[in-house]
């Protein structure tokens, strides 16, 4: 039984991943450093691209030869 491929290419996950950590490190560093709300928005993009990785990650563990629904 062969694993499916993702939705990222190899080069894709490992951008994506380091956007997550950029995005989820630079929330709080702004919350401290800016006393407006504007660091929820990083938030949001790091949430967003989490979502992405997931949605990669279930895409790989599906046996190549399922189909979808």
């Amino acid at each position: 039984m062969h694993q499916g491929s993702g939705i990222l290419s190899t080069r894709q996950r490992r951008l994506a991943w380091l956007g997550f950590l950029l995005a989820a490190l630079q929330a709080p560093v702004s919350a401290w450093l800016v006393s407006d709300e504007s660091w929820l928005f990083s938030l949001c993009v790091a949430l967003m691209v989490a979502t992405v990785i997931i949605a990669d990650d279930a895409a790989r563990r599906r046996p190549a030869d399922a189909t979808s629904d």
